[in-house]
């Protein structure tokens, strides 16, 4: 087997590297609120909410794909909504497979974020507080740098989760190559195909390595921060 990678197998990993990062970097400021309002918040409805946050995690992929097709899809009240006030497509584009991607790796984001929340000590907030500082310096100088090791490992999370996103994006946006054709369907694809286990078993590694490299990546970072914030 040889170890170079075809051009269909280079434009897939340059796909789904391009949705991951997409769908991580849309899925972050949402993620930091919601997050503040789990963590701090107290109000009726807190646990409904919390559960529409993590069902993703437990639905299955096609049933969110669906939900997306129905609401995001050129007919559905949201995708219409797009297309014509920005003139944005979702359903069978790579915006939909990124779209997806976001939505399926939410919930890891904002668990990783609202756990190092928790975290935070709430005197250190009140004593910057005491000192002069209004809510939202509170928050930048205090309550942002402590919460870095948990959005780090929220990014990197939503990341790995992104790239390796299968069945909500082949619902959602079918199997386009050089659309949507991500690596996990191109994978799925080549498994499909008469002498196609080559390219499946090389995307394979590839998918494997990006994945280990995004974790030791999270971890490493983490720990580095934590050294950084932790009291002399």
């Amino acid at each position: 087997m040889t170890l170079a990678l075809t051009p269909e197998e280079l434009d897939a990993i340059r796909l789904s590297l391009r949705v991951a990062l997409w769908a991580m970097a849309c899925s972050l400021p949402p993620a930091v609120l919601v997050a503040l309002v789990l963590a701090r918040g107290r109000f009726w409805g807190k646990a409904l909410l919390d559960g529409i946050v993590h069902l993703p995690l437990v639905l299955p992929p096609v049933v969110t794909g669906y939900l997306l097709l129905l609401l995001f899809g050129r007919q559905g009240p949201l995708g219409r909504f797009f297309a014509e006030a920005f003139g944005l497509v979702f359903a069978f584009r790579w915006t939909g497979a990124a779209l997806a991607a976001a939505i399926m790796g939410f919930p890891l984001m904002v668990r990783a974020i609202r756990l190092s929340l928790e975290a935070v000590d709430r005197r250190l907030e009140a004593a910057a507080a005491t000192l002069g500082a209004g809510a939202l310096g509170v928050f930048a100088t205090v309550t942002l740098p402590l919460m870095l090791p948990g959005i780090i490992a929220g990014l990197i999370l939503s990341f790995a989760r992104s790239f390796g996103e299968f069945g909500a994006t082949i619902t959602f946006v079918s199997n386009i190559p050089g659309e949507t054709e991500t690596l996990p369907l191109a994978i799925y694809a080549f498994t499909q195909a008469p002498g196609g286990d080559p390219m499946a078993l090389r995307l394979t590694l590839v998918s494997v390595a990006v994945s280990m490299s995004a974790l030791l990546a999270a971890e490493l970072l983490a720990r580095r921060l934590a050294r950084k914030l932790a009291p002399a």
